[in-house]
């Protein structure tokens, strides 16, 4: 059988796209070699062990965990064979592995970040006390999610949890979280609150949330946020980052929900120390008004005793006018013509006269 026959170019694309068909894509753990960044634009490293070595690339933007000659890492890729007949890897996703290495990585993106003021206090939000809908990214197979939900279940009712499904752990979990966070801030309706939770686990399990476009994600989330990944014991920038930590899922819960037994505890409190400042203030109330009535019934009573009084001396001086009693005291009221030779009447207390005027002479 005669072989095949190629021209370079032809057989370095013909090797690509065999290596595509055969191998869509790798995962390949190795140590960094000769790490440098070129332009400000392309990754360039070697991946090592101790039997070979394969070089790597990359753009700068999909770097989202810092990396020093050293670190140990998995890395998912594509294989390739480049035009000058250079075998590579074009690096998709990286994830630090080996507690070494993650620490390392850990406390770079760390320093990187917190000179930016990602966990800067001034910058985090407080959660709502009573959330009517919330938001929960986990694992919903995970031991972490099943606590979460059992205690936010027995603290506090009438809550709607929209859950996102997730991977947690592994080279593929941070773009899976990032996308769930990207759902629920885009949601017509937000959710009052977005929950980010994971059980306990080893470095090389948490390192996903060390991601550092996760950790912006979260950052720039438009929903308050609460993380609670892994034990007390376990810190992870998107712990940091989150406007409000949480040691464990379990925890996220408590400071998520109130305690509906506390609460009801507190009412009955309240309640009793209102009771008895409701009934002093009452009473002071009826104290009150009884004053008030006390006073308008006396004012009512002065001013009608002025009133009496006043009509008293009205009907006093009425009385004085009375033609009766003048007649009384012995004068006489003369009717008529009042002319010599003219009839007049006259009346007096108890007698009427008829008499001729005889003399008529005016007063000057």
């Amino acid at each position: 059988m005669q072989s095949p026959k190629f021209s370079v170019g032809d057989f370095v694309a013909s090797m690509n796209q065999t290596l595509e068909y055969a191998y869509t894509g790798v995962v390949v753990e190795g140590e960094v070699e000769s790490f440098k960044v070129n332009q400000g634009k392309f990754v360039f490293f070697n991946l090592k062990d101790d039997k070979a070595s394969v070089g790597c690339f990359m753009m700068v933007f999909a770097l989202r965990v810092p990396l020093e000659d050293g670190m140990k890492i998995e890395v998912r890729a594509r294989p390739k064979l480049t035009q000058f007949g250079k075998f590579s890897l074009t690096i998709e996703a990286i994830r630090p592995v080996g507690e070494g290495s993650i620490k390392k990585s850990f406390e770079l993106l760390k320093a990187k970040l917190d000179a930016e003021g990602l966990f800067a206090p001034e910058r985090k939000r407080t959660l709502p006390s009573a959330p009517r809908t919330v938001g929960v990214i986990s694992s919903m197979q995970s031991a972490g999610y099943a606590d979460f939900m059992k205690i936010a279940d027995e603290r506090w009712g009438g809550v709607m949890f929209r859950v996102y499904h997730t991977t947690v752990q592994g080279i593929d979990a941070p773009d899976d979280i990032v996308k769930a966070i990207d759902f629920f801030n885009q949601l017509a309706e937000p959710v009052d609150a977005l929950v980010v939770i994971r059980g306990g686990g080893s470095a090389d399990d948490l390192a996903a949330f060390n991601d550092e476009t996760l950790v912006r994600a979260i950052a720039a989330s438009r929903t308050p946020t609460l993380v609670g990944i892994g034990h007390e014991i376990d810190t992870t920038l998107s712990d940091l980052v989150a406007d409000v930590r949480a040691a464990t899922p379990s925890n996220a819960a408590q400071l998520l929900l109130p305690d509906k037994r506390d609460t009801s505890e507190h009412v009955r409190y309240m309640m009793s120390r209102l009771t008895p400042r409701v009934v002093r203030l009452c009473e002071q109330r009826s104290d009150y008004v009884r004053t008030q009535v006390s006073n308008a019934q006396t004012a009512l009573a002065e001013q009608v005793s002025h009133v009496e009084t006043k009509v008293l001396h009205i009907s006093q001086l009425l009385s004085l006018y009375n033609p009766a009693i003048v007649l009384r005291r012995g004068y006489a009221i003369v009717r008529g013509d009042m002319r010599t030779g003219g009839v007049i009447d006259i009346e007096m207390n108890n007698v009427r006269l008829t008499a001729e005027v005889r003399t008529y002479d005016e007063k000057r």
